[in-house]
């Protein structure tokens, strides 16, 4: 009977039931209830996990504090979308239950899931029953309740892996769309296969827990003799700094001219209780001994220069002066009143930002979602008072909210855009003149006048909004759901805009795809016109990748 746990045990489950979400990433990405290209349930949940399980693998001294800190931390920012940041927040919730705890029983569990269920709840403003909430809720409901008659952790585990697994099952009576769709929800599978890996590792099954060591091993290519001679310093070394002791003004000059006796091309830059470290010395070793004086490491990469090739090592080179240079010339910048940051996905879409005044372009949208921690490296880059955030896409906006939550200096308004012309309607509606809250209440109610069509194809046969789609099919999206099943590019969104344009329409923009010329976009646009002759057409060449066409009507 195993009536207690360690945070070495707490820590080999943590990085079991990371390792076991990791290898049903793709399976969980499918259980998306759209069929379209991005659906990536699965692989925002691991990349949110790992962040966490990098840093675990790297503490030096672990203890519950130390381990409830790496794994918080890292979730929160390495959280994306928003079933990583659902996931995030129930991390943040159990690892605030355990971290005063030397030891755990099964009340102390069953405490910090309800902490973590409660947690998750505060995070989400309409929670929806028949997703990975309610599994979790399930699981802390079942939980209190074994605490008070189960004294072995292996069958309390056992009997909540069991609930979590049955409240699981009845999430497609709770959701009709995940019902039609023949599903369950992906979100809560996710958070089962995290618990399944967890109670595998407390079982004794064995883990290869290798691939979240930070480091990074890459096939290297040579480069001629005299490139390599050229090498000052050989080896690219990087990592965060997880501070645990004390790290002021001081500490921090100390620590760069020790980098400068050792080495050239010195980034350090301090971002509250991290410190992002980058060096090019001939022995990594003595960087990483004296930054472990300052605690524990992470994301650490350690590249042989000599071995690269010439162009690529050029091209870091080049990026890193840029980035130094960028941070030194906003230190001197003067803080403006305003400024903007969105989220882009494609090149004219960003243009097009560009030139509304958004001040910093996040790339990512629907085929990669930004993280928390890319939202706060965006606000650390902007020097204004007040900062407007466009996320463009719904399963963005938590991990946005997260980043005004961990912000401190500046006020963050997010803007709860879901798409990428509520962003460009919101930043045409911004009137300097005005204060941020009056700005604030005019982009939320202009936002709500746009309705947005985007056209892909399908990734798999399903069922859903009473339609049957096949592997390959184009469909036409709504803001509620699939609009348009059908062969052709052009005539589904001509079927989805009929859907779309009423008698208030007034203008359609089109925003065509990297897969669309210029010219098939233009003959679509004139189609569109002739179709509705009292709206007024617009055509942008947006750049983006999997949707064929972005298309607004207001």
């Amino acid at each position: 009977m195993i009536k207690t746990i360690d945070a070495r045990m707490v820590a080999k489950m943590f990085l079991g039931g990371t390792k076991n979400l990791e290898s049903k990433q793709e399976w969980i990405n499918e259980l998306n209830v759209f069929p379209v290209p991005d659906g990536d349930t699965g692989t925002n949940m691991t990349l949110t996990i790992t962040a966490a399980a990098a840093e675990v693998s790297n503490i030096e001294e672990l203890t519950m504090e130390t381990l409830a800190k790496s794994i918080s931390s890292g979730s929160l920012r390495g959280a994306r979308g928003n079933s990583g940041v659902i996931l995030s927040q129930l991390l943040r919730g159990f690892t605030k239950g355990i971290k005063d705890y030397k030891e755990l029983d099964v009340i102390d569990l069953a405490n910090a899931m309800q902490k973590a269920v409660e947690t998750a709840y505060k995070a989400v403003m309409k929670p929806k029953e028949g997703t990975i909430l309610t599994v979790a809720k399930g699981a802390a409901l079942k939980a209190a309740e074994l605490a008070e008659t189960v004294e072995d952790i292996e069958e309390f585990c056992r009997l909540v892996l069991e609930e979590a697994k049955a409240v699981l099952a009845k999430t497609p009576d709770m959701l009709p769309v995940l019902k039609e769709a023949g599903v369950v929800d992906s979100g809560g599978q996710g958070l089962v296969e995290v618990l399944t890996g967890a109670y595998d590792a407390l079982t004794g099954k064995e883990t290869d827990y290798s691939s979240f060591q930070a480091a990074r091993n890459e096939a290297p290519v040579r480069i001629s003799a005299q490139t390599e001679a050229d090498i000052k310093f050989g080896y690219c070394t990087e990592f965060i700094i997880m501070l645990e002791k004390a790290y002021d003004e001081v500490s921090e000059r100390d620590f760069k001219a020790f980098l400068e006796s050792i080495g050239d091309s010195i980034v350090v830059v301090s971002d509250d209780d991290i410190v992002k470290v980058h060096v090019h010395t001939n022995d990594p070793g003595l960087a990483i001994q004296r930054a472990l004086t300052y605690g524990s490491l992470s994301r650490m990469k350690i590249d042989n220069m000599r071995l690269e090739h010439e162009e690529k090592l050029i091209k870091d080179a080049s990026r890193i002066a840029k980035e130094q240079k960028e941070k030194e010339a906003s230190k001197a910048e003067e803080r403006k009143a305003m400024g903007f940051i969105s989220v882009s996905i494609g090149e004219g879409i960003g243009e097009i930002f560009k030139g509304l005044g958004v001040d910093y372009l996040i790339e990512g949208g629907q085929t990669m979602n930004p993280s928390t921690e890319d939202m706060l490296e965006a606000i650390d880059k902007v020097h204004a008072d007040h900062i407007f955030i466009l996320p463009n896409n719904k399963n963005i906006i938590l991990a946005a909210n997260q980043a005004a939550s961990l912000t401190t200096d500046k006020q963050i308004i997010v803007i709860p855009t879901k798409t990428v012309p509520q962003g460009i309607t919101a930043m045409i509606n911004y009137i300097p003149e005005e204060s941020p809250q009056e700005n604030e209440q005019r982009m939320n109610a202009e936002i709500l006048n746009v309705k947005t069509g985007q056209v892909t194809y399908a990734v798999r046969d399903t069922r859903i909004d009473d339609k049957e789609i096949h592997l390959g099919d184009i469909m036409g999206i709504g803001d509620e759901g699939i609009l348009a099943v059908g062969n052709s590019i052009q005539s589904t969104a001509v079927e989805m805009l009929s859907e779309m344009v009423d008698g208030d329409s007034e203008i359609i923009g089109v925003y065509y795809g990297e897969e669309v010329t210029e010219e098939d976009a233009r003959a679509f646009g004139d189609k569109i016109a002739e179709k509705y002759p009292d709206t007024e057409v617009e055509v942008h060449n947006g750049g983006q990748p999997i949707y064929y066409y972005v298309i607004s009507v207001e």
